[in-house]
């Protein structure tokens, strides 16, 4: 991580004043403090923002008003976004773990940064990161890149799952800059990578997010969002194990293996980059592993039947038996639903559209 000054705003006007072109933004850090340890980014100057007064829901003829620093899990828990813009709240659901959720802001989740991983390993070329240098992931490792919206400089994806329902509602952001305050459809604040992937907003430098306007229309109260990718939704596991001596220990190395099995059948693969023959995800960051928001409730039963042939006690080790049988189950699953049998792990929908 790179030196940088730090700063505390308690108004606006402040961080504003303290913002500007090398500087950012520290609402939740979610993103920002990941970039900045990869040395992704490289601000001189961090404004932390969080004593600014830029929190609240508000619900009133006119529409729905979030400001930018309430947090993701507040807003998607509020009653009244649940009742009159549920595939808001369903957006903000299906976003990252509980975790994440609990510290990251309104107003920072639609700016978070791309998570193709050619931009996050400044070892490879990006030309998001430093323009002209290329783009490797157009004939790389690119299953989870964009199919529309591209170009020849750059098909990285937005990472957002709340922006895309806020632009479905036609939100406004709310922003201050240096210049005064402005709104701006969140559908005109976000750019297409054309032929300068490396400039994503038409923020200007310093500019702050302040809040988010939500009008109110008429299909929201019957709305939904709907994510659609492998996820599984509910998992049973039975296992003779022998006697059970410590039920608690038990259960949870069979929970552990079917964690296992979830991130083996859907997740987790090694990635050659041709034709370099380089490793594209040789890192913790780029190779995906099932994190909370993956793993749904497990259902663990154990048979208790004393295997007495085996020993006089009946008890046998468990070991890896939790994880034996999970990514076929899956897949069995995954055929049942769409009739396609797919034989290669992990399981993705470019290889169920294939």
């Amino acid at each position: 991580m790179r030196a940088f000054t730090f700063a505390q705003a308690t108004t606006v006007n402040e961080a504003v004043a303290g913002g500007g072109s090398g500087s950012a933004y520290l609402a939740g850090g979610t993103t920002l403090v990941d970039l900045i340890k990869l040395e992704v980014l490289a601000p001189g100057r961090v404004v932390d923002i969080n004593r600014l007064p830029l929190r609240g829901v508000q619900l009133d003829r006119s529409g729905l008003r979030i400001g930018a620093l309430e947090r993701m899990a507040t807003v998607a828990t509020d009653r009244r976004v649940v009742s009159d813009y549920p595939a808001v709240a369903q957006a903000l659901l299906a976003s990252a773990s509980p975790q994440i959720r609990n510290m990251a802001s309104i107003g920072g989740n639609p700016l978070q940064r791309t998570r193709c991983g050619y931009f996050r390993d400044t070892a490879t070329p990006c030309n998001r990161r430093e323009p002209g240098r290329g783009c490797p992931a157009i004939e790389g490792e690119n299953r989870t890149h964009a199919v529309l919206g591209t170009s020849d400089h750059c098909v990285a994806t937005h990472p957002s799952d709340l922006a895309v329902a806020l632009v479905a509602f036609d939100a406004l952001v709310e922003l201050t800059g240096r210049d005064g305050s402005r709104s701006v459809p969140l559908a005109d604040l976000y750019r297409l990578p054309g032929g300068t992937p490396q400039i994503e907003t038409e923020l200007r430098p310093g500019e702050l997010i302040t809040g988010v306007t939500v009008p109110r229309v008429a299909a929201a109260q019957r709305s939904a969002y709907l994510k659609v990718g492998p996820r599984v939704r509910r998992l049973t596991t039975v296992a003779d194990a022998g006697q059970i001596v410590n039920l608690k220990a038990a259960r949870s190395q069979m929970v552990g293996g079917a964690i296992f099995g979830i991130g083996q059948a859907l997740f987790e693969g090694s990635h050659v980059e041709t034709p370099s023959g380089r490793w594209a995800n040789a890192n913790l960051a780029d190779y995906l592993l099932a994190v909370n928001a993956d793993i749904p409730p497990i259902d663990v039963h154990l048979l208790d039947h004393p295997d007495t042939p085996f020993n006089p006690v009946g008890v046998r080790g468990i070991g890896e038996l939790g994880n034996v049988g999970v990514a076929a189950a899956i897949g069995n699953a995954i055929y049942n639903a769409t009739g396609k049998r797919v034989r290669d792990l992990p399981i993705t929908l470019d290889k169920l559209l294939d």
